[in-house]
């Protein structure tokens, strides 16, 4: 028999990873999916029609929400599951300031829903549970770099949403003696990130300008720091967890922390675009530098004749700014690279550049354009 594995958050960028990591270990995989008006099943899409093919299904996903106490545990009831994945949550760590008490009832309290579901089914000697924390619980860092053992001090309802889900995590573990561990993950990233969050708004951004559909990117702090992984790398790490002797809490990181203005350059750079800095704060600008037409040409098939020296492309708008802002991450994955195993297969560099080539490619799909052809706008608009 066939490991069964519930995932929450199914649709998203971790779910979806790790969905296609466990069907290729021959797991049963159910998903829960919050419903919508609008498709938002892109990222699985493939990986259903896929199973189904194949005859003896193994993917399966039906709709809830971790506000709804009595849906998990119908769900978890009848799956039986040997592993959780607890990856849904109100991800966005600026809309958590507009939603405080969803994120808490979702992040925080969702967390205790799963939780004690398992426990009053009598599944605490069967069921492994993942929960997705998060390096937002440092904050305001209070030594560099971070382990387990840094001490909490979250910046965001985001952060203290999590932070409760971190320590009912630890709380059930102890009280009832279920295999529940945190999965400290530090950001991590793909070219199915989602387009809200930074670090695909630039990804899309350097698409969409170097092929003439978008004039200026605008972003918030640009000092901000961060230790960016790839998601492959990362669901691996949280499978890796459920599978040891004892469970335990453990930082996903890969050790490097790069600035937000360090990001937009190294995107902008994988399609022939050189950017300068000039100012400081909300008056801080990237103009370009320089153009590798060649380099253009080859990565986007068009003349960059749309694009001038000294043209500016980012700006600074203080509506991005956070009310109270992390200022700089990195982890220390030690631990984890002793205990687990686990290494990152993929570097900064290499995801940067699989998620400016994946951009760059959807916007000609979306466009209808391909290599050699024009650009369908003369005007050049801001579409972020």
């Amino acid at each position: 028999m066939s490991k069964i594995a519930l995932i929450t958050g199914i649709t998203g960028q971790d779910g979806s990873y790790l969905a296609d990591y466990l069907l290729q270990k021959g797991y049963t995989v159910w998903g829960m999916k919050r419903r919508s008006s609008s498709f938002n099943t892109s990222r699985i899409d493939a990986l259903f029609a896929n199973d189904r093919q194949e005859g003896n299904p193994k993917f399966h996903y039906f709709y809830g929400d971790l506000t709804d106490a009595s849906n998990i545990i119908k769900y978890i009831q009848e799956i039986q599951p040997d592993e959780i994945y607890n990856l849904a949550a109100m991800s966005h760590v600026k809309v958590s300031f507009d939603t405080p008490e969803y994120t808490g009832n979702a992040d925080g309290l969702g967390t205790l829903r799963i939780l004690e579901a398992v426990r009053i089914l009598g599944l605490t000697q069967k069921t492994r549970i993942y929960q997705a924390s998060t390096s937002e619980l440092y904050g305001l860092v209070q030594e560099v770099p971070q382990t387990e053992q840094t001490p909490f001090y979250p910046r965001s309802p985001y952060g203290v949403a999590k932070l409760y889900g971190y320590w009912i995590t630890v709380n059930y573990r102890e009280a009832y003696n279920m295999f529940a561990c945190n999965g400290i993950l530090f950001n991590h990233e793909s070219p199915v990130r989602g387009e809200t969050f930074v670090t695909r708004k630039i990804t899309r951004a350097v698409a969409n300008i170097s092929l003439g559909f978008q004039g200026v990117l605008s972003l918030g702090n640009l000092d901000a720091k961060r230790d960016w992984g790839h998601a492959k790398d990362y669901v691996e790490a949280m499978y890796l967890m459920l599978q040891q002797d004892k469970p335990e809490d453990f930082v996903i990181a890969t050790g490097r922390t790069t600035a937000i203005r360090d990001f937009v350059r190294m995107a902008f750079h994988e399609v022939g675009i050189m950017l300068d800095f000039t100012g400081k704060g909300a008056d801080e600008k990237g103009i370009i530098a320089g153009i590798d037409r060649d380099l253009f040409e080859s990565q986007t098939g068009l003349e960059p004749d749309h694009l001038n020296i000294g043209q500016e492309l980012i700006q600074v708008d203080p509506f991005y700014f956070r009310p109270t802002e992390v200022n700089l991450l990195i982890g220390d994955a030690t631990k984890a690279k002793t205990k687990l195993g686990w290494q990152p297969q993929h570097t900064l560099e290499e995801m940067v550049s699989e998620m400016v080539q994946s951009d760059v490619e959807l916007v000609k799909r979306n466009h209808h354009l391909k290599n050699g052809g024009f650009l369908i706008h003369n005007k050049v608009e801001d579409l972020m």
